[in-house]
């Protein structure tokens, strides 16, 4: 039986890489840190009884996003003052017209198109992780990747050509 101190070496090994998809899933610093915490809680639950610690993992993240989505107190982000803006160019234009983007998309979508091009994992990783049939991914990523190129428009041509 797996311990302690097992889960505490996987746990500092994986947090790492959890809160950077965790990141590109709800593309908020403070709920990612919330949604890998809540993944690693309870993977600790179920540690006696896991046998491939990476992929529970990864796919418990998945699913505790999809699942935290549908909560209506997922979209309030209480703040007394607005931040203030940087000075944005190049890259990062890039990345927060693609962040906005992936934000407008069903939680599904999102969190398909990042296992797939960001996590770089094949269909099969992703429906297994998912709980999906293969096909079925295959199809989510073509509709999410048309619908994410409606969402940016123009603007990453543009953003690109700078």
């Amino acid at each position: 039986m797996k311990g302690i101190a097992e889960f505490e070496e996987f746990a500092r090994a994986r947090v790492g890489p959890l809160y950077r998809t965790a990141w590109l899933l709800c593309g908020d610093r403070h709920h990612a840190e919330d949604l890998v915490q809540d993944t690693l809680a309870n993977m600790l639950k179920a540690w006696g009884r896991v046998d491939t610690p990476e992929a529970y993992a990864r796919t418990a993240l998945v699913r505790t996003f999809v699942s935290q989505r549908r909560r209506r107190s997922w979209t309030e982000r209480p703040s007394a003052e607005l931040p203030e803006r940087v000075a944005a160019s190049g890259d990062i234009d890039l990345r927060m017209a693609l962040q906005k983007a992936l934000g407008e998309l069903l939680p599904l979508d999102r969190a398909v198109l990042v296992l797939r091009y960001f996590e770089d994992r094949s269909v099969e990783q992703v429906a297994l992780d998912l709980g999906k049939k293969p096909s079925a991914i295959t199809t989510r990523t073509a509709r999410a990747l048309e619908r994410l190129r409606t969402v940016l428009g123009d603007d990453v041509a543009q953003l690109i050509a700078q």
